[in-house]
């Protein structure tokens, strides 16, 4: 079926009052959590990023890119309320189209989020990829994910400037990094998004293989493609786990065949499932989400990754955190027996 040709509707669950939290990695949603109890971070952060660089992107798209509307690029017009009404949003961000062979799309703006969409992918993408991919979009828009996003843009911009001051140049690294390694697990939180507004795993899975291969799927295969995340999780020797770290250090994104594996783990976890159910958070109690709650089921999640990994040094690093814990536990006890019969 061509790329815009019109399927027979599907009924798609509305997740009413959903909160942004059903579908955040809880890596991701730690930090969200945490951030929405500091009132008046996100102001600060809006007054940083600045009421003109904002007004500056949207006049640059006015000026040099389509913006969607019932008349122009309709199809996308009526993608995105689609995704909104899964996903329970009134307010939708502004969509742009702009020119761009790549396979590529963005989200920006604190105050008015915008998503743009490159020519490539709307070129290459059918409207139930597409339908995954603007929810994805839309999942950054309301987790806010630009507050952090402007915030590491910021970090890496003062990274020449704070490599004078002594020590900064390692604060400002150590900050990164843990930011970096945030942002990948936003992609993840989003991704989880685009699949609960499309509501099509299928088509969430071929968007990732087209996000590979540059748009073609004629000569690909599913289940080739899926072993090669596998592949990649098992990683090999200590060698091949230290140069998988490497590629990740400045990698905002994780890689295509990563991000189609995890999600295709969250989907065989259930969570996908009990949320089109009506098993999922509402709005209403955002305000009341605990940060200790957030952090421990953040902790167990990358638990759960070392202990499942087959990686060499994930393997390692598991088994000495688990010889530590138990050290700790036994010198716990010889203490507390020594203080008992003193």
């Amino acid at each position: 079926m061509a790329s815009g040709e019109k399927k027979p509707a599907r009924a798609r669950v509305v997740l009413t009052d959903i909160s942004s939290r059903a579908w955040e990695h809880p890596a991701d949603k730690g930090a969200l959590v945490a951030l929405r109890k500091l009132k008046g971070f996100d102001v600060l952060l809006k007054t940083m990023s600045g009421v003109f660089r904002e007004r500056a992107w949207r006049l640059t798209l006015l000026g040099s890119a389509v913006r969607v509307d019932e008349r122009q690029f309709a199809r996308l017009h009526r993608l995105l309320a689609e995704v909104g009404r899964s996903l329970d949003v009134s307010d939708l961000p502004e969509l742009y189209v702009q020119a761009d062979p790549t396979l590529t799309a963005v989200t920006v703006g604190m105050d008015r989020p915008i998503i743009v969409l490159s020519s490539g992918l709307v070129h290459h993408l059918d409207d139930d990829e597409l339908r995954f991919v603007i929810g994805h979009e839309l999942g950054h828009a309301v987790s806010g994910h630009a507050v952090y996003r402007t915030l590491l843009l910021r970090l890496l911009g003062l990274g020449g400037l704070l490599s004078s001051i002594p020590g900064g140049a390692i604060g400002i690294r150590m900050i990164t990094v843990g930011l970096l390694e945030w942002s990948r697990k936003a992609e993840l939180s989003a991704d989880r998004a685009g699949l609960l507004a499309s509501q099509d795993p299928t088509a969430a899975l071929r968007t990732h293989m087209k996000l590979a291969s540059g748009g073609t799927l004629e000569e690909l295969d599913v289940t080739s493609f899926l072993s090669q995340g596998a592949e990649y999780d098992e990683g090999g020797d200590v060698r091949e786990s230290l140069i998988k770290l490497s590629l990740l250090q400045q990698q905002s994104h994780p890689f295509a065949v990563v991000r189609a594996t995890e999600l295709r783990r969250w989907i065989d976890s259930g969570a996908y499932t009990r949320i089109l159910g009506g098993d999922y958070p509402r709005r209403a109690d955002d305000d009341t989400a605990s940060v200790s709650d957030a952090a421990q089921e953040a902790a167990a999640s990358y638990t759960a990754a070392f202990e499942r990994t087959q990686d060499t040094l994930g393997k390692l690093v598991h088994d000495l955190a688990g010889w530590m814990g138990t050290a700790t536990t036994w010198l716990n006890e010889r203490i507390r027996r020594a203080n008992e019969s003193a």
